[in-house]
């Protein structure tokens, strides 16, 4: 009994880690996740990186965006969500 209130202190504070810190990455993973396999031809995006542009063309793990200077193959996850998502309520 005495070894486990000695550990309690370490215990609650993994508790609190994981619920400050661990869960909510692993929830902002999973929506992110959900966003990219909701992209569809049209989508108007912004990248990361701040490009803007239109989805012309999906594969599994890329996207072509058609931007003013012509067509750029990227990553999924180079895809900001919350910009876009930002983009698309205007």
């Amino acid at each position: 009994m005495e070894n486990l209130t000695q550990f309690a202190p370490f215990i609650l504070m993994f508790v609190v880690i994981y619920f400050f810190m661990i869960r909510p990455q692993q929830k902002r993973a999973k929506n992110e996740k959900e966003f990219e396999s909701t992209l569809k031809v049209g989508d108007k995006i912004i990248t990361k990186s701040g490009l803007h542009g239109r989805v012309a063309e999906l594969s599994e793990g890329t996207v072509v965006i058609e931007t003013m200077a012509g067509k750029l193959k990227m990553e999924r996850s180079s895809i900001s969500m919350e910009m876009s998502a930002a983009l698309a309520k205007k």
